[in-house]
């Protein structure tokens, strides 16, 4: 009898059936089983068993409108109360449609076909098919007005402080609303999860700090904190050890840190955060070789030459992706607002909580850390 090819060795098409009783965690494990399920699978599995590893430090890229469809609430929010982001990278918009509901303020389910003409007349806001009213936009824009009026906003900053000390504002007024886990923002503040953003003027936050500009308003983005902080994070990522679990009776070896990308979408924030490895090695000079884990869920296809659907491979060939640890990539072609759910459930079911690493309150311990590495590179 001839030699089983090797290729045959994998694993057996031959699912039980779905039933009443399956749960979340077995219909991916055990009927996502080709195509883009497999893809959903294998990014479940590695999330949950390489990725929520303590020694790893996980970044978040959030694009596409998901906070408005309550995937903040559904999603985001609890993987941050886990303890499974550790920081992030968002668009300006989904931070400022996050603050609508810690602040108050509804959206609603809609009909994607309904004349923009006819809601247009009755001032009534579309994404796609969530709808909100007019006044939803004026009141978010007042509050972020208000509050940046604040002694603690006149100065130049990076946008991981500005999101903190707005992160406050909205998780006091969640309080005093009686509200809880509403807003991304607020979360992300209580927990000490520090969040960037690449273009800070590309959002209604943006505008509205730039109208406040115009009445002598001193608050200003420094985009070179924002790269030299998330260097600086992934760096220290990197350099540090984790801590030590339990196998049976005996502790496991310790581990060096390990750094993971999370994207969800593509566009500036994939970049933004994957830049932080070039940053450190072909600008700085500092000896490293790239993130140790890649998960995307995207859309976009790598032939069109845009980024969001630019290949862990292609990352490689820009230092920002661990050649070495290129198996540990995948790239899930599914909508976010599908894969997120699936991911966040599986991962909850499947994962003990970590303990949060809280790494804003140690944005200074980190960026001491870069300089000093820094300071020792023939690039200065």
């Amino acid at each position: 009898m001839a030699t089983k090819s090797k290729f045959l060795r994998g694993r057996k098409i031959d699912p039980a059936p779905i039933t009443s009783k399956t749960t979340l965690a077995t219909l991916v494990d055990e009927a996502f089983l080709a195509y883009n399920a497999a893809r959903l699978r294998e990014a479940c599995h590695l999330f949950t068993r390489k990725m929520l590893e303590p020694e790893v430090t996980i970044g978040l890229s959030l694009t596409g409108a998901l906070t408005p469809a309550g995937l903040g609430i559904s999603a985001l929010i609890p993987l941050i109360k886990a303890g499974f982001i550790d920081w992030i990278i968002s668009t300006g918009a989904n931070l400022y449609h996050d603050t609508h509901f810690g602040i108050g303020l509804s959206m609603h389910q809609g009909n994607a076909q309904t004349s923009d003409i006819v809601l247009r007349e009755e001032e009534v806001v579309r994404i796609y098919d969530i709808f909100f009213d007019y006044s939803v936009l004026l009141d978010t824009d007042a509050f972020f007005r208000k509050i940046i009026e604040a002694k603690e906003f006149q100065k130049t900053m990076s946008t991981a402080e500005f999101h903190y000390l707005c992160g406050r504002y909205v998780y006091e007024r969640e309080r005093k609303l009686g509200l809880k886990d509403k807003s991304l923002l607020a979360v992300a503040y209580e927990y000490a999860v520090p969040i960037y953003t690449s273009s800070p003027g590309d959002s209604s936050i943006g505008m509205n700090v730039a109208a406040k500009a115009l009445q002598g308003n001193k608050l200003a983005f420094d985009p070179s904190l924002d790269v030299n902080e998330t260097a600086a994070i992934v760096l220290a990522a990197k350099r540090s050890v984790g801590k030590a679990g339990k196998t049976g009776k005996k502790p496991a070896k310790r581990k060096p840190g390990q750094s993971a990308c999370f994207i969800l979408g593509g566009g500036s924030p994939k970049n933004f955060l994957l830049q932080t490895e070039p940053q450190i090695q072909e600008v700085l000079g500092i000896d490293e070789r790239g993130h140790d884990y890649f998960l995307q869920v995207t859309d976009a296809r790598p032939d069109t030459g845009g980024l969001s659907g630019a290949t862990p491979g292609e990352a490689v060939s820009w230092g920002k992706v661990d050649p070495d640890r290129l198996p540990d990539a995948v790239v899930c072609y599914v909508d976010s607002t599908v894969a997120l759910p699936i991911i966040t459930a599986y991962a909850l079911s499947q994962h003990a909580p970590r303990e949060p690493k809280r790494l804003y309150e140690r944005r200074d311990e980190f960026m001491a850390l870069l300089l000093a590495e820094y300071k020792k590179s023939k690039r200065r």
